[in-house]
């Protein structure tokens, strides 16, 4: 394991979807920082039948280490982490994740309203979510908190997503600081990893 990953990481980026997110992510990937001084947690609506290749299918993309989130696993940097199917993942107050079978938000389990309200307080400014692509309201009720906490807030141009009506809901209900198009979000993601964007 690269040096990196064994640092616990001080900064997260959240990265939260539904229908018609994979692709984007997927693109993302390739042209992440090798040495990501942040830990990326990716939670996505997806089905059980994905649990053994999402990972696989992620990790061939980038040179990070890419794993399913495990209770009382540390965030680390250099790491994507991904939140397993019918389970909320949440970050505790000591950088550690936890899962959760409580009732579904927002028709979702994982959800990303969940994540993004647990990490919001532990991270403050330390801390980016992105919203992707999705059928549902899921992540506008997070995002507000993160930007509560000083986070960076930052959405997919619905006019390029999928499915427009995740994000477009989060732009119509937030101030959203950041519109971005597919190619410029892994940018995004290691220039606030380098310090070099603030909430």
């Amino acid at each position: 394991m690269e040096e990196n990953n064994l640092i616990t990481a001080t900064r997260l980026i959240v990265i939260g979807g539904s229908a018609g997110s994979l692709r984007t992510i997927l693109d993302i990937l390739p042209d992440l920082d090798t040495g990501l001084q942040a830990a990326i947690v990716v939670v996505l609506h997806r089905h059980h039948v994905y649990d053994s290749t999402l990972t696989e299918l992620l990790s061939v993309r980038t040179s990070l280490a890419v794993k399913e989130a495990e209770e009382k696993e540390a965030l680390m940097n250099g790491c994507i982490y991904i939140a397993p199917a019918d389970y909320h993942l949440l970050v505790e107050s000591d950088h550690t994740l936890s899962l959760d079978y409580s009732e579904k938000v927002n028709y979702s389990r994982p959800s990303i309203d969940v994540t993004l309200s647990s990490a919001a307080p532990v991270y403050g400014a330390n801390m980016a979510a992105l919203l992707l692509s999705g059928g549902n309201t899921d992540g506008t009720e997070g995002l507000e908190e993160v930007r509560e906490f000083g986070g960076l807030i930052a959405v997919q141009n619905p006019v390029v997503a999928e499915v427009e009506y995740m994000p477009k809901h989060a732009l119509q209900a937030l101030d959203v600081q950041l519109v971005l198009s597919n190619e410029v979000m892994a940018g995004f993601i290691n220039r606030f990893a380098s310090g070099e964007l603030a909430g």
